[in-house]
């Protein structure tokens, strides 16, 4: 059975979508999800253009509502900076805190940044749960 990574954040519409799809690109055993917690109707527009810059496309992604079900489900679970009164605690066993900044509304190269750090801690990640 193959084992997934959660990847939570508030509106579900930039980092954790960023997140998912570099994982699901660059993961050989593992699968990605994403939910945000107040999820936005959409995918931020300025994801979708720093993601097609890299060759991933998120422009057909939807934001979901995290759930209990998911949360149940997941082997290990990433929150993306949104702290505990809206995301799973980080003092669960299975989550992690990455604690990266919010992109909505930043400049793009702010977010061309935000990306690219998100890029090297699923490289990371990956590289610690494969090997």
């Amino acid at each position: 059975m193959t084992k997934t990574v959660l990847f939570v954040c508030i509106g579900n519409s930039g980092r954790s979508q960023m997140a998912e799809a570099f994982f699901n690109r660059l993961s050989k055993n593992w699968k990605a999800i994403s939910a945000g917690t107040k999820p936005d109707d959409t995918i931020h527009p300025s994801t979708i253009r720093v993601m097609k810059e890299v060759g991933v496309d998120v422009s057909k992604q939807k934001p979901k509502l995290l759930s209990q079900e998911m949360i149940e489900r997941a082997d290990k679970i990433i929150t993306m900076g949104c702290g505990a009164d809206v995301c799973p605690p980080s003092y669960l066993p299975k989550v992690e805190d990455w604690t990266i900044e919010e992109p909505y509304q930043k400049p793009i190269d702010k977010v061309r940044k935000i990306r690219d750090q998100i890029k090297r801690k699923v490289e990371k990640l990956i590289h610690e749960i494969e090997s």
